[in-house]
């Protein structure tokens, strides 16, 4: 009990010594600016915060200097510019993932010697937009840019299991429409298991002898963006086998999830719904 109390005063000594409450004070502006649709005086932006006139003034003025607010009306009512749109659409959110995305890829292909490869939901399919093939002079691996049938594939199962209901329901309708059959039986309880133990590992529909093991990579909502997967080939003389796949899978998935700003992977006991 002492040992975790001492824990505690050491978090919340480190969390106090690099507070930045000027930072904090901005951030909180915006963060209102952005929670509302109508614009805000200088004296409500104070009261819904909690804060003196003083403190939120110099926070304004330092905002509109650098165009992140605008002031408009008569009675000068704050409101949000578009500059933080522009800041975040420099680059393609895609391009984005993709660029964090291919060390990381490389790096599990290098620690695990088989190939790896990022897949993204698109519509009855899924997309291989990042690919890196096993180091050495054998190994099998999915081409970039191929689309894979949604549920022939362990990606397609991680994206399913990790997704809010809408979009899996879209996806299936999707794929109910191009396939013209029925989802399988059994197929919800599989996502359940999926979603329970954190990752897929699934014997291929297309290749004998090839087990697909994929992780989930989530974004702030807990929600699958894509799947990190390594078809894994057993190879005589391997010292890598599937413990350390999954090690290495697991890791890239959550460094990757990380860094892209999301949220990561906690085992949950919610169910998924047909």
């Amino acid at each position: 009990m002492t040992a975790r109390l001492s824990t505690r005063r050491q978090i919340t000594l480190r969390k106090s010594r690099y507070t930045a409450p000027a930072l904090e004070k901005g951030l909180d502006i915006l963060e209102l600016l952005a929670s509302v649709s109508e614009t805000l005086t200088h004296s409500e932006i104070a009261s819904r915060l909690g804060r003196t006139l003083t403190e939120v003034f110099r926070m304004l003025v330092c905002l509109e200097e650098r165009g992140y607010i605008s002031r408009t009306g008569p009675d000068e009512r704050y409101q949000l510019t578009l500059k933080l749109f522009e800041i975040v659409h420099h680059h393609h959110p895609l391009q984005r993932l993709i660029a964090q995305a291919r060390p990381l890829v490389q790096r599990v292909a290098s620690d695990t010697g088989q190939s790896c490869h990022l897949a993204m939901l698109n519509h009855a399919e899924v997309v291989v937009v990042a690919q890196f093939d096993a180091p050495g002079i054998m190994g099998f691996s999915v081409r970039l840019g191929a689309n894979i049938d949604l549920l022939n594939t362990a990606s397609g199962h991680v994206i399913l299991a990790f997704q809010r209901d809408q979009v899996r329901t879209r996806a299936l309708s999707a794929w109910r429409f191009r396939s013209r059959k029925a989802v399988p039986a059994g197929l919800y309880r599989h996502l359940n298991q999926i979603r329970r133990r954190g990752y897929e590992e699934l014997a291929s529909y297309q290749v004998h002898g090839v087990v697909n093991i994929s992780y989930p990579v989530l974004n702030q909502h807990g929600e699958a963006i894509a799947a990190m997967t390594v078809p894994f080939i057993a190879r005589i003389g391997d010292r890598a086998g599937p413990p350390r796949v999954k090690e290495a899978l697991s890791a890239a998935s959550r460094a990757l999830s990380s860094a892209i700003g999301g949220r990561r992977l906690r085992l949950s006991s919610s169910a998924v719904q047909p």
